[in-house]
């Protein structure tokens, strides 16, 4: 019997976890293991040890995540737990399993003050609870474990969970005109196209083992659009009749900053990794495809 490396999945109910168990079910390779936040919370030291002692994976991709931006000006506490001792937990666990870690980081360790591309080695500044938290998780999963692999995205968005997209369609079928924001610009980043590239990485790294890979990625769909752009793309291929305004990020007050430039090189990974990245508007067309089949 062939020996099938083993991919452990955390956080496997959300957007990226979701994604990977539906390429899973095509992917005879690899033999995956998802677990939620329910079978594996993965602040606990003690759960995470039992688990890979069971499993006893080859990698680890961690999807698990706090998200909620708004919420973690308030829940400090919980937001560095999750996003930052759990992942130094994990990248040590790994380590110690000679399990390759891979691991998700995001735009908002970033200012976003920019106005060119951010490189993988440009200065983090992040100006939020959930930028703060997500930059201390990076700093920890290379301290304990300096073989680590962490890929930053920016503006995910999936048929699953909630989401930007999921939220759009919402509005535009529940209201006749909506705002959204002109002033913050960036690049979406379909979690269907985030979850192959992270099985090609793994793919390439299996058949690389003298190689090294370790490092900081960036990765996101490519073109450069504001939030505003995107909403109005969605109404356009979906041909709602909603209207769309155009309003300022002062206009549209919330508890934690949002970048209003979260544009990355994605030069690295395309080198390393030998992939192209696709248009941000062909993935939001399969990606609604997709919503529609499902609703129907």
């Amino acid at each position: 019997m062939d020996f099938k490396p083993k991919i452990l999945v955390t956080g496997a109910n959300g957007q990226l976890g979701m994604e990977l168990r539906e390429l899973s079910n095509a992917n005879s390779s690899f033999e995956f293991i998802f677990l939620g936040k329910e079978e594996l919370p993965i602040h606990q030291a003690e759960a995470i040890r039992n688990s890979f002692k069971k499993i006893q994976p080859q990698y680890c991709i961690n999807c698990a995540a706090y998200t909620n931006v708004d919420k973690a000006e308030e829940e400090i506490e919980i937001a560095f737990q999750i996003n930052a001792t759990a992942v130094g937990l994990l990248a040590e666990i790994c380590k110690e399993y000679s399990t390759k870690f891979i691991h998700l980081s995001t735009d908002y360790v970033f200012d976003g003050f920019a106005n060119t591309p951010y490189l993988e080695t440009a200065p983090t500044n992040p100006q939020s609870i959930y930028g703060s938290s997500k930059l201390e998780g990076e700093k920890q999963a290379i301290e304990f474990n300096s073989d680590s692999i962490i890929i930053r995205t920016s503006w995910v968005y999936s048929s699953y969970s909630k989401n930007f997209v999921k939220t759009m369609l919402r509005l535009m079928n529940e209201k006749k005109e909506i705002n959204v924001v002109y002033d913050q610009i960036g690049s979406p980043t379909y979690a269907a196209d985030l979850a192959a590239l992270i099985l090609k990485m793994i793919t390439i790294i299996q058949s690389n083992s003298e190689k090294q890979f370790s490092g900081i990625y960036n990765f996101s769909n490519s073109g450069i659009i504001s939030w505003y752009e995107f909403a109005l793309a969605i109404k356009e291929i979906t041909e709602s009749d909603c209207k769309i305004n155009s309003v300022s990020s002062a206009e549209f007050v919330t508890k934690a900053v949002r970048p209003s430039y979260s544009v990355f090189d994605k030069e690295k990974i395309q080198t390393v990794f030998e992939i192209q990245l696709k248009d941000w508007k062909v993935s939001l067309k399969s990606c609604l495809g997709k919503i529609n089949q499902s609703s129907h």
